[in-house]
């Protein structure tokens, strides 16, 4: 453009000419790089210069071609989604060893451009749920320089090892090309971050125990491992039973590393680790377990490994409440951003999306978003249907409608979030001066307990559904948003002086927040009652003056 403008320069006025130039130079000019922000234990994830909250859906695997793709946008625009989780496979890329193929990956960018979405790109490479389906033929069938993992008798495990450097370097390669072709192609980051593998470890097998494997094993640890948990010896001698697992923890994580460091070197983009989940309140049987991937309770592990890594995620298909709040507050952590890239997408999993940004988290994603057919039931739901979309969509609408100063809130202010838990029972935080209350299966107007008046139940009363989220704005304001729930506020510590001085719908422009009407009367006497409509509020409170 701008070589075709100084050759046509002696037939455009001077001003014109510079206008047109000042206009072409700011068209090839890159916007920041997302990046990931951490401070005072909170974190925040900048996009655009900005504070930034993923509301995402994932597509399904098999979704990573520019036909099936078209199936998801109406899905998203469905459930108000502003991002998408997408693959992109090593055997896409690099059919032919030294071969590169970016078709897919320029398709991805125009369509989500098109459609107003941001990206987060998924490179399967040597491990997808642990299997190197997605590796090129020429890796697969080339056992001898790609080796698989050996069994405890010597067999091949379907798993690739680790530990092969020859793997190594040609998926660092391929990943290396992907991240070139963003560099030169996405200048305006329509991708704003990069998870690199997909569920990485091995089922059944701990670690590699080929002769290389169990040389390895019966070194000390690394010393960058000792100094980061205080341990020492060999393998056995430090995690005992779970050797084999944090062995394999240990090498996965640094082949990882590998990868998102050459990545970083071309493009800075965020990049994360996504775990496949057993059991959050045990430490799993080595056997029983994705051993080498990003769980909980090898997290420092993997920091120590992959210092490139900027945060493990967990992947959450469990449908106890219980356990999922669990897995949610294992991966909140002052070195840890708290993000779900993949949940269930059945109605029950929507609940869940505010606790994740009560904790401050930067994004959500439920898995299967599009309109291909494939469902995963029971890990999701049986079909999308409009009461499934229904269930992500209401909760997205809120936050989305003041995405951006959500975002910059939780970073910056405290914030607590709930789900209606399985039994149904009452969940309670304290926020500064005020115990913050939230009850399921009320009418927006009365008492369950009534029995002056006949009531029918709620039809949700006894569904899973309903949540909320709230940030602590200063000593005496909070903001609330939430849905299917009767949010209360009662001073803390037994004051019996407080009051609610207003409670504000509204919105954010410009930082600044607008009142559209004020809740009182009907809709205040009986709690703060969310229901089924993306409502903001501003809730101000204080205390009675004493003589």
């Amino acid at each position: 453009m701008m070589k075709k403008l100084k050759a046509i320069a002696p037939l455009i006025p001077a001003f014109a000419l510079a206008f047109a130039m000042a206009g072409a130079a700011a068209a090839q000019t890159a916007t920041p790089i997302p990046r990931i922000e951490s401070r005072d234990g909170r974190h925040a994830l900048i996009v655009d210069g900005a504070p930034f909250v993923m509301l995402a859906g994932q597509v399904n695997n098999s979704s990573n071609y520019a036909e099936p793709l078209k199936a998801a946008w109406p899905v998203l625009d469905a459930m108000n989604a502003n991002t998408v989780e997408v693959p992109i496979a090593w055997e896409q890329v690099e059919p032919v060893e030294g071969r590169f193929d970016f078709t897919f990956l320029q398709e991805l960018l125009d369509q989500a451009r098109a459609h107003d979405k941001r990206v987060v790109l998924l490179w399967f490479g040597t491990w997808k749920n642990t299997s190197p389906a997605y590796t090129p033929a020429w890796v697969k069938l080339d056992n001898a320089r790609f080796p698989r993992m050996k069994d405890q008798q010597g067999k091949d495990h379907g798993v690739l090892t680790p530990l092969s450097k020859a793997t190594m370097e040609a998926d660092r390669r391929a990943f290396v090309k992907v991240m070139e072709y963003l560099r030169d192609h996405d200048r305006q980051n329509t991708v704003i971050m990069v998870q690199p593998e997909n569920e990485t470890g091995s089922y059944r097998v701990p670690r590699d125990f080929s002769a290389e494997g169990n040389r390895l094993f019966a070194q000390q640890i690394p010393a960058t491992l000792a100094r980061k948990l205080g341990k020492s010896g060999t393998w056995e001698q430090a995690f005992g039973k779970q050797a084999p697992r944090a062995f394999n923890t240990w090498y996965v994580a640094s082949f990882v590393d590998a990868l998102a460091k050459a990545g970083k070197a071309v493009k800075a983009l965020p990049m994360y680790v996504n775990a496949s989940l057993a059991g959050p309140s045990n430490v799993p049987d080595p056997t029983g377990v994705a051993s080498g991937g990003p769980q909980w309770d090898v997290l420092d592990i993997w920091k120590a490994a992959a210092p490139a890594i900027d945060f493990a995620a967990p992947d959450i298909y469990d449908r106890d409440s219980g356990n999922v709040i669990q897995y949610l507050d294992k991966y909140t952590r002052p070195d840890n951003p708290l993000m779900v890239p993949e949940i269930g997408n059945a109605r029950e999993f929507a609940r869940f999306f505010w606790p994740t940004i009560g904790r401050g988290g930067i994004g959500f994603a439920p898995f299967g978003m599009d309109g291909t057919g494939y469902f995963n039931y029971p890990l999701g739901a049986k079909e999308l249907d409009k009461q499934t979309l229904a269930a992500f969509a209401l909760p997205y609408a809120a936050v989305g409608s003041i995405m951006r100063d959500w975002a910059r809130i939780a970073a910056t202010r405290p914030t607590w979030g709930a789900a209606k838990p399985d039994d149904g029972s009452v969940q309670s935080v304290t926020l500064g001066a005020w115990k913050i209350t939230a009850d399921w299966g009320q009418w927006q107007f009365g008492m369950k307990d009534w029995t002056w008046i006949k009531a029918d139940p709620t039809p949700w009363g006894a569904e899973p559904v309903g949540g909320v989220a709230v940030a602590q704005l200063s000593d005496t304001e909070y903001l609330v948003m939430g849905d299917h729930v009767r949010v209360s506020f009662s001073a803390a510590n037994g004051r019996e002086d407080g009051t609610i001085v207003s409670i504000e719908e509204g919105t954010f422009r410009d930082g600044k927040w607008v009142m559209s009407r004020v809740w009182n009367g009907d809709q205040t006497d009986y709690g703060i009652n969310l229901i089924d409509r993306p409502q903001v509020l501003k809730v101000t409170t204080g205390f009675h003056s004493r003589k």
